[in-house]
């Protein structure tokens, strides 16, 4: 996605919000700091970038646009919770020593867990999603 103000405020009209400044500002700071940020980080940009939002209604504007499906939450091996605002189908690569996470698409890594659950045939379960967390450590 262009990074623009237009489609920001178009993402979250599209999710059936109402476009608010701390909302685009919450979803702005995600897009331009990449690297799936920490709610702190978040804040760090907004209190740099923008009026003085409170902790309070970020940690909310986060929920809600991850409740929409607008962002999706990343969980490290640490217990931080992270943010990603690339909602496609993708896996991370999570370095334990600098605690970056890269995004991975490997359609082929998909499609073999897939068939594994089709031949598996799990009672009453479907696979709608495949998403992992390779934990390891990035050379530099």
């Amino acid at each position: 996605m262009k990074l623009n103000i237009a489609n920001i405020r178009n993402t979250i009209s599209t999710a059936g919000l109402k476009v608010t400044p701390q909302r685009v500002a919450v979803l702005e700071a995600i897009y331009k700091l990449g690297n799936h940020p920490t709610a702190d980080k978040i804040q760090e940009y907004i209190r740099g970038e923008h009026s003085n939002i409170a902790t309070g209604t970020i940690y909310n504007v986060l929920e809600t646009l991850t409740e929409k499906g607008i962002i999706k939450k990343v969980l490290t091996d640490k217990d931080v919770m992270r943010y990603d605002g690339i909602t496609e189908s993708h896996h991370h690569l999570y370095c334990r020593k600098t605690e970056k996470i890269k995004d991975y698409q490997d359609t082929e890594l998909d499609e073999i867990i897939r068939n594994y659950f089709k031949k598996k045939r799990i009672p009453n379960f479907e696979v709608d999603e495949i998403k992992i967390q390779i934990n390891g450590k990035f050379k530099k």
